[in-house]
């Protein structure tokens, strides 16, 4: 018994250092709600002065508080944003096609002025409060990856 308690303690003391790290170089910051309360009371016992039997600490680990979370909002402004930046990007070479005189045969052949009127129609969309809406419940895109 005497071995498996020792064990058991030893178990405790790594998690317990890995935490603190995430505490001491800051990226604690940038987890989500409930694994942030988590690695606090993993480091400290405690995150805002509660242990994890706390219920306001129970509660952070259901979808509504996580969905409801200004952490999960950045994230999905996150994700609207880079939708914008990509269809921007496909518009400004849509455009650039169209403005080569040696590309107008295959532009009017492929019709790329409808494609960039189908590009910008899709940009204006995701540019709405309606698109960021839509993505409720997704994953939205991580505010620390860079495409």
């Amino acid at each position: 018994m005497d071995v498996f308690v020792d064990g058991v303690n030893n178990i405790v003391e790594a998690q317990q250092q890995v935490a603190q790290t995430y505490l001491s170089d800051g990226s604690v910051d940038d987890a989500c709600p409930p694994l942030k309360a988590l690695l606090h009371i993993m480091a400290t016992g405690q995150y805002e002065g509660k242990d994890a039997h706390h219920p306001d600490i129970r509660a952070m680990f259901t979808r509504e508080a996580l969905l409801a979370s200004t952490w999960y909002q950045q994230r999905l402004e996150t994700k609207q944003q880079r939708d914008a930046a990509l269809w921007e990007r496909h518009c400004a070479y849509l455009q650039a096609f169209l403005a080569k005189e040696t590309h107008q045969d295959v532009a009017e052949r492929l019709d790329i002025a409808g494609k960039l009127q189908q590009a910008q129609d899709k940009l204006a969309r995701i540019r709405t409060a309606a698109y960021l809406e839509s993505l409720q419940g997704t994953i939205g895109a991580d505010l620390l990856s860079v495409y």
